[in-house]
């Protein structure tokens, strides 16, 4: 069993990456799922298969060296949902509805885990959380484990900031994109930059663009950004539909 939340775990966690899948097996917490069906537990386990919840409660343990799974051993810890439905937690849903967001099997593995207080209520857990999340050393997202520890954290090699493809626009995406009613035009040119025209007022908007697929993403600049779709012969970007021109 390992203990938690150390650089040596982390990098034995990504080292199985090149050796085939482990499971990961965050054992003996205090675990509250926010799924009333399950409900919560004073102590523990929750084990995942790549970027899924596959089981959750008590007994876990036992079959993870039957699993060979990286056992973290959480005594002490706190586990709750990453992402977290304010609306049932404020009272303005009914407890019986089963958030998205919920710890429960099947659902992507997205939650923290956090110093346990004694005597806390799962609701005064939350909104901890919800207030200081720094103050969980371990965030889960879609499965990778990610450390924190009040400093940056250096990307592997091969990750960090996406970069954007240099490659040219496709041809058949360039020009102008007109909506049905004529008062945008969009201009898309084949140096990644956009140029809107609204109601006849020109560079209403302008900014650069990138196609990947079916998909397209504006950043203005303004410093906001948007994002579009293909479907056959038509753009849909803002409730808007464009035709090309």
């Amino acid at each position: 069993m390992h203990l938690p939340f150390t650089p040596d775990l982390l990098a034995l966690i990504r080292g199985t990456r090149s050796q085939g899948h482990r499971p990961l097996l965050f054992s003996n917490a205090h675990v509250i799922t926010a799924d009333p069906l399950i409900g919560d537990f004073e102590s523990g386990d929750v084990l995942l298969g790549r970027s899924r919840v596959v089981g959750i409660g008590p007994g876990l343990l036992s079959a993870a060296e039957d699993d060979n799974a990286i056992v973290i051993d959480c005594t002490g810890f706190v586990i709750v949902p990453g992402v977290i439905d304010t609306a049932q937690l404020t009272g303005l849903r009914p407890a019986s509805f089963r958030p998205a967001g919920a710890i429960a099997p099947g659902h992507s593995a997205n939650f923290a885990v956090l110093p346990a207080v004694a005597g806390e209520a799962a609701t005064d857990t939350l909104r901890r959380f919800l207030s200081t999340p720094e103050s969980a050393p371990t965030v889960v997202a879609d499965g990778e484990v990610l450390l924190w520890d009040g400093s940056p954290i250096d990307p592997e090699p091969g990750q960090g900031e996406e970069t954007v493809s240099p490659t040219a626009p496709p041809a058949e995406r360039l020009g102008t994109w007109i909506d049905e009613n004529g008062f945008v035009h969009q201009h898309l040119t084949a140096d990644g930059r956009y140029d809107e025209t609204r109601g006849g007022r020109e560079h209403a908007y302008q900014g650069n663009f990138w196609i990947n697929g079916d998909r397209i993403d504006y950043r203005d600049d303004l410093g906001f950004w948007a994002f579009g779709e293909f479907t056959g012969n038509t753009l849909q970007h803002a409730g808007y539909t464009f035709h090309r021109a």
